[in-house]
Formats: structure tokens, C-alpha cells, sequence
């Protein structure tokens, strides 16, 4: 499990927006399925039709960013509660809390109509662009921005994840494979995973973790007194955690949408290394907002 194997930037990325395309394609014909939009999803205190209007501003933020496709407007984001000096967490709060409410009432019926316009857009506006890319991000931070291939690794993220929340509400069947929760992981957490590190908890800590995914990606992550790197394919080094994981069982771990002992029991887990027992401080120091 976990073999280190190179990969294609340009080529991965184009592979991250054909699942993403797909992806958009299922959710839309998921919320055209669902009838009441107000019955509890799969994130308390969120309902089916709170997932979906948070899911269409993500949509929103992220195509008006892309150089190719205007929008965005009447978004202030240097107004996020939180400001200048507000933490990553309390950011990403803040605006998961606005962007429930940009949609509501009526308007919600015709969430499935925004969302594919939304993610096409998206789509449409990053064609062409190199994976690399900077996207502005503000809602990360005054002046962020992500590479476009974590852009589209998070819209995928989001597309999969809150999808599986929606389907979860209504009771409806929403899959989600290993080869996109590679992408994502690949795409997506390679960039984020930095962002989320909790600075207060990582002080003083030193800790080497080798991420090892069936199928890849291999990530080292590295977190040395508040500050974490991760790196792909890193050269051989010593290790104090090595973690082997299934893409999706790890991806639905790392977001509170399988429990840790779950997955372990499944056997889709599981630590090793010189101090395995460190596998649960990744979850403790990098956490999802």
C-alpha cells in the first residue's frame, strides 16, 4: 500500500476537472431529486437546503476568482468577521456561516439550476490555465491565494463531501471513489493542510508523518513548532508515523464524515512506524474548518 510513484502535474489536474465535471453532473441530479429542502443533512445544525446554499456560494467565490469568468459582486470578504486578524478557523466559520444564507426561502428551489450554472462557470472561467494558477482566496486570509489545482481539488472536496451530506438528509444513495478522493488529496490537501494546521496546538511540536494512500498520492507532512510543510514524493527520510490509508476512508476521516476507529476497524487504516501512536495528533494539529 502506498508505493511512491511520480505524477503529472498538467495531466492530474486535467483529470481533476473531468471528475469534477462529473461530480457537478451528480449533485445536480441529486438535488433535482429532493422534495424538502428543510429535513436535517448529514452536518447539524445545516439542512439539506443550508448544504446546497453554502455549496453554491463555494461555486460562486470560487468561479468569480478564476481570471476567465466575472461575479462575486456584493461579497465583501475583508468584511468576514474575523478581519485582519482572524485565524484560518475562525475565517472559514465565518464564512460557512454567511454563505447558508445567500440562498434561501423560494429561491432554494432552484438550487439544482445555480449549482450547474455556478460549477460550469467555474469550469468554463479556468479552462487552459496552468495548475498553477494563483487564485484569489481572500475568504483564507487578506491577500491568499491557492495554485488553481488546489482550487479545483477543493471544489471537487466540497462537491463530494457535501453531496454525501445532502444524501445523507434525504436518504438518497451518493458514491464517492477512491480515484476522486486521490484527487482530492492530491489536488487539494497538499495546499490546505498547511492552512489548517492549528498554530497554538503545533508549538513546539516536531512530528514527521509519512501519508501513505492506496494508489497514491505519498505525502510527507512535516509540522516543526507551528508550522507544517507537505510534500509529495519526498526524498527517503526518517519518519516518526507512517499512516496507510484508503483515499476515501481517509478523506472521510479527515472531514468528520467516518470516525477514525471506523475506518481502523474496516481495515482501511492503519499506523505504523517508530511511534505509531502519533497517527491521531495528524487529526489534533491539522484539523477541518
Amino acid at each position: 500500500m502506498g508505493a511512491v510513484t511520480a505524477y503529472d502535474p498538467a495531466a492530474e489536474h486535467e483529470r481533476t476537472r473531468v471528475a469534477l465535471e462529473a461530480a457537478i453532473g451528480r449533485l445536480v441530479e441529486l438535488v433535482g431529486g429532493i422534495d424538502d429542502m428543510e429535513v436535517p443533512s448529514g452536518v447539524p445544525p445545516w439542512s439539506v437546503g443550508d448544504v446546497g446554499a453554502h455549496l453554491a456560494a463555494v461555486y460562486l467565490a470560487y468561479g468569480a476568482a478564476v481570471p476567465g469568468e466575472p461575479g462575486g459582486e456584493g461579497i465583501d470578504w475583508e468584511a468576514v468577521p474575523g478581519g485582519q486578524d482572524g485565524t484560518f478557523g475562525e475565517r472559514i466559520a465565518a464564512v460557512n456561516a454567511l454563505s447558508v444564507g445567500l440562498i434561501a426561502g423560494a429561491e432554494r428551489k432552484r438550487l439544482g439550476a445555480i449549482l450547474a450554472e455556478r460549477g460550469a462557470a467555474f469550469l468554463r472561467g479556468s479552462a487552459g490555465l496552468a495548475p498553477d494558477t494563483p487564485v484569489p482566496a481572500p475568504w483564507y486570509g487578506p491577500g491568499r491565494a491557492v495554485p488553481l489545482a488546489a482550487a479545483t481539488g477543493l471544489m471537487l472536496s466540497e462537491t463530494l463531501l457535501h453531496g454525501l451530506d445532502m444524501a445523507r438528509g434525504a436518504r438518497r444513495p451518493w458514491s464517492l471513489g477512491a480515484e476522486e478522493a486521490s484527487l482530492v488529496i492530491g489536488q487539494a490537501m497538499v495546499t490546505m493542510m498547511p492552512l489548517a494546521l492549528d498554530p497554538e496546538k503545533a508549538k513546539g511540536v516536531r512530528i514527521a508523518f509519512d501519508l501513505a494512500l492506496k494508489g497514491g498520492p505519498r505525502l510527507a507532512v512535516v509540522v516543526e513548532d507551528g508550522v507544517a510543510t507537505v510534500t509529495r514524493d519526498a526524498p527517503p527520510r526518517p519518519y516518526d508515523c507512517r499512516i496507510a490509508a484508503a483515499p476515501t476512508a481517509f478523506l472521510l476521516v479527515s472531514f468528520g464524515r467516518m470516525p477514525i476507529w471506523k475506518a481502523i476497524a474496516l481495515g482501511r487504516m492503519r499506523a505504523g512506524g517508530r511511534r505509531p501512536w502519533l497517527a491521531t495528533r495528524l487529526s489534533e494539529l491539522i484539523t477541518a474548518p
